[in-house]
């Protein structure tokens, strides 16, 4: 955002920050519902994962091309700080992913369908 207000002032500033603001609902939004879902339903989890990104994705685009007949910010900025911004969530998403302890094995050794081995 110092970038943005130092190079396109008032205008670039007010771009940033609402670059700030879509990538925060958008994508903070879709990643609480992927968390309940995950917690309910684990087996849907990929295709729901997808699908909420590919709708992200969409709606992005959506939004930048109402945003180019909006006059009260700078469309260089926002879309530049859109992008950047999109990309570090991302990183820090596959970061968690990678970090996460996801057990592919019932750690305590008893398989939950009953039957023995």
């Amino acid at each position: 955002m110092a970038i943005a207000l130092a190079v396109a002032q008032g205008k670039g500033l007010l771009g940033a920050l609402l670059a700030t603001v879509v990538v925060i609902l958008f994508f903070g939004a879709g990643q609480i519902a992927l968390d309940r879902l995950g917690r309910n339903n684990p087996q849907m989890l990929m295709p729901v994962a997808m699908l909420v990104y590919t709708t992200q994705i969409l709606v992005v685009g959506v939004l930048l091309a109402v945003a180019k007949r909006l006059t009260f910010f700078d469309h260089k900025v926002f879309g530049l700080s859109l992008l950047g911004l999109v990309i570090v969530w991302m990183g820090f998403q596959v970061r968690g992913w990678l970090k996460a302890k996801t057990f592919y094995v019932e750690p305590d050794g008893k398989p939950k369908s009953g039957r023995q081995p």
